[in-house]
């Protein structure tokens, strides 16, 4: 796994040993930012189930000014810490060990608004796709906002996080990836 484009194009990033968590592997990475844009001028990206924040310091790399990272396991906080120092984006990324569900308060605390949500939750757990209405409903995504969702692909998530609507929905593998746009 590593960097696949952007300033730190070529880094390689590490990830938590054992199943604890599911890493998102570089060509679905890099697909996932073909279409939702290849490079960004600035804004904010968010990051819910962190695991190594492999797609924040991707955003980073690319050109968002901020990411936010939401992940409760301690041990993957320690692998997105020194992913980030190995990036040299450790001013630019807020790790945020906790739950997922109090990313809202979090953001909302920080009056930011996301430009990029990836939410990539423990398959099983699907009721967490619903942080997406929840960050749609509270105000907390810019206009031209792209939210991915990454998921099992027997799993159909819905049409629309309120305004946002899936645009696209891709397979590889055993995973799929849905993207929601205004």
């Amino acid at each position: 796994m590593r960097i696949v484009a952007g300033t730190m194009k070529g880094i390689p990033l590490k990830s938590l040993a054992g199943t604890d968590t599911r890493p998102t592997s570089d060509k679905v990475k890099e697909s996932i930012f073909n279409r939702i844009g290849p490079y960004f001028d600035g804004g904010v990206a968010v990051e819910l189930f962190g695991g190594s924040g492999s797609l924040s310091l991707e955003a980073l790399s690319r050109g968002v000014d901020e990411a936010f990272v939401f992940e409760k396991n301690v041990k993957a906080c320690a692998i997105i810490k020194a992913n980030a120092e190995k990036c040299r984006f450790t001013e630019q990324l807020h790790i945020q060990r906790a739950d997922a569900r109090n990313a809202v308060s979090v953001l909302q605390a920080t009056q930011k608004k996301a430009k990029l949500l990836f939410l990539d939750p423990p398959y099983a757990e699907t009721a967490f796709y619903e942080l997406a209405r929840d960050f749609a409903e509270a105000g907390l995504l810019t206009d031209n906002a792209a939210i991915v969702c990454e998921h099992d692909k027997q799993f159909v998530l819905p049409e629309s996080y309120g305004q946002y609507h899936k645009i696209k929905s891709s397979v590889y593998g055993n995973i799929a990836v849905s993207i929601y746009e205004k």
